[in-house]
């Protein structure tokens, strides 16, 4: 399969260098501290969500072996980008080889698109919870709920394979630096020595079915299940509905926020100050708020 955006040119990069924060020692160092209590609070958070699922008979339900899911995947999204960006704070070496930049890129953004299909799953179990709850117990059993799970972990790790190909595939020929802290396709395609709209186009498309189709399938189930839980008789139903909602919805509005800005066009004019930002709070912050926002929004988790 040829890139239709490669030229002759042929690359001659083999490395790359993540230009990551700039400033002084101080400021490294104080980042590098900020960064390693946030990684170590965010492991221990999802753990603690995954610990809790997994001895607690009562949470052994289609709901919380989603967010059990969820957690695990959490840690190791973080944990994709984060202990490298540590590294890189206390070295003078900024580089990373060509190899290690793809490797990178491809699990960072396989389980960033497995996290949006778990968070559309988790919203069809809401759905089918509270808008069928005659059925449910038929329609989202144990057995059915694993087989979501997998095929999220399946598709998350297969969508991005072709942007990243077409991206790797660009011929990279004098300049190697990334003003990022990862490798981040925006980036990454402004280094290309000949244009490449074809990949542009390709990565726009991709992140924008993702992204809009996914969301406009959670904002459509969430607003059938409010209808729902607006009719419910006892103020107990309504609120333990809202609770549980509610720390869902909590969960895509901080992701999809943050995402929408960055990936719906991977070239588009952000400045790389802005990009630095919006990435750290999808992929830092929000691994570190999602464990806080489902324990303390949940009565059963909470209990756990």
């Amino acid at each position: 399969m040829k890139n239709p955006d490669r030229n002759n040119h042929s690359g001659s990069v083999n490395e790359f260098v993540l230009l990551g924060f700039p400033g002084s020692w101080e400021i490294q160092i104080f980042l590098f501290s900020l960064f390693s209590v946030t990684y170590i609070l965010t492991l221990i958070g999802n753990m603690s969500i995954i610990c809790a699922v997994s001895l607690d008979q009562q949470l052994h339900t289609p709901m919380y072996v989603l967010l059990a899911n969820f957690s695990f995947l959490e840690i190791w999204y973080v944990t994709s980008t984060v202990p490298n960006m540590l590294v890189k704070f206390l070295s003078e070496n900024k580089i990373i080889s060509f190899t290690g930049c793809f490797l990178q890129f491809y699990f960072f953004f396989s389980m960033g698109t497995t996290e949006i299909f778990f968070l559309s799953a988790m919203a069809c179990d809401r759905y089918l919870a509270i808008c069928q709850p005659l059925h449910y117990p038929t329609l989202m059993t144990l057995q059915k709920c694993l087989r979501m799970a997998a095929c999220c972990w399946v598709c998350g790790f297969l969508y991005y394979l072709l942007p990243l190909y077409l991206i790797s595939q660009l011929p990279f020929c004098n300049r190697n630096a990334i003003d990022h802290f990862i490798c981040d396709p925006g980036p990454l395609i402004g280094l290309s020595c000949a244009p490449a709209p074809v990949t542009e186009i390709t990565c726009a498309v991709f992140n924008s079915v993702l992204i809009f189709s996914t969301f406009l399938f959670i904002t459509s189930s969430y607003t059938l299940v409010l209808k729902a839980v607006l009719k419910l008789p006892s103020a107990e139903g309504r609120h333990k509905a809202f609770s549980t909602c509610g720390s869902h919805l909590s969960v895509v509005s901080l992701f999809y926020g943050s995402i929408m800005v960055m990936y719906v066009n991977p070239t588009s004019g952000n400045s790389a100050g802005i990009q630095k930002i919006v990435t750290l709070f999808y992929s830092v912050l929000t691994p570190l708020f999602n464990p806080l926002i489902y324990s303390l929004r949940n009565k059963e988790m909470k209990k756990a």
